[in-house]
């Protein structure tokens, strides 16, 4: 017997797409997807059934409308239905189109065919339930961050992937030259679709280790550091996380951190300083920011 999902549909003014993307991942929401419709927005999302009750997606309609008052726009119209899973899996996909990303990526889902000639750097995708399409602010902030730091690869470069979801940032640094990543989530569902994307991008698992499990599992894994560390997952979980990262640092160590909206970079610029970590650059996109880390030099 297939699971069932609730479809959750928002029509909504364009101001609005950012505050309603972060509520839904908030809420725990997979696969979103977003249409226009005239001077609006279409956003969908879904929710798995056997974690949520018609009274949790009553809850979170409300909280929409409460943001929408906060920002002072229309209120959004939120409808929601049950499906099965294939219908799922077909609904959002429908909506889902190559998104080039930065100089050097082009993500492309796993379903259509990707171009024979290129300059790109083809990051082929079926992210299942899992977080990370490459549409989203912050997957695509903390992708340009790797092209950037990863223009010139040292050899031997090992990077660190907390929350890892669908794989696509571990993946993107292979792909740019990385020489092996260590991924994690504490997620079963976005581990499956990792190991399946990483299968997808011929990516042989010796250089792309994928766990379930968080920091702990990280540092059984690694022995001796990384290069980098990239965490796209909420805030609240970042601040926790930051005391813990220098188990994880060698002494020239970066980070790309995202998932932050630019509210609450305050609260994550002062964990890091609190912590020996320098903030190299701040990048911005509509409501959300990608901070990029280093080491701070011992006295």
């Amino acid at each position: 017997m297939s699971n069932s999902w609730w479809e959750i549909t928002i029509l909504c003014h364009p101001h609005l797409e950012e505050s309603i993307t972060w509520r839904l991942d908030k809420f725990g929401c997979s696969g979103t997807s977003r249409e226009i419709k005239g001077k609006s927005y279409i956003i969908q999302a879904y929710a798995p059934q056997i974690q949520y009750q018609s009274l949790d997606i009553s809850a979170l309609s409300l909280w929409l409308q409460q943001d929408a008052l906060v920002l002072n726009l229309p209120q959004p119209l939120t409808r929601w239905k049950l499906i099965e899973e294939e219908d799922w899996a077909s609904s959002w996909k429908e909506h889902w189109e190559p998104t080039e990303v930065g100089d050097r990526f082009i993500v492309y889902p796993a379903w259509l065919t990707p171009p024979e000639e290129t300059d790109k750097l083809i990051l082929r995708l079926d992210p299942g339930v899992a977080f990370g399409t490459g549409t989203h602010p912050t997957t695509q902030l903390c992708l340009e961050s790797l092209e950037m730091r990863l223009s010139k690869p040292k050899e031997n470069t090992v990077i660190a992937d907390i929350g890892s979801g669908s794989g696509i940032l571990s993946i993107g640094a292979i792909l740019l030259g990385a020489s092996k990543a260590y991924a994690v989530d504490i997620d079963p569902l976005a581990v499956k679709a990792a190991r399946e994307n990483r299968h997808l991008n011929q990516i042989h698992p010796d250089h792309l280790v994928i766990n379930q499990g968080s920091l702990s599992e990280l540092l059984e894994l690694v022995n001796d550091g990384v290069d980098g560390i990239v965490c796209n997952i909420l805030a609240e979980v970042i601040i926790d996380l930051i005391p813990h990262f220098s188990k994880l640092a060698k002494p020239n160590t970066w980070g790309v951190l995202s998932g932050i909206l630019i509210e609450q970079s305050q609260a994550i610029a002062d964990t890091l300083e609190q912590e020996g970590w320098i903030v190299a650059a701040l990048w911005k996109r509509k409501q959300w920011c990608c901070f990029q880390i280093r080491k701070a030099p011992k006295d």
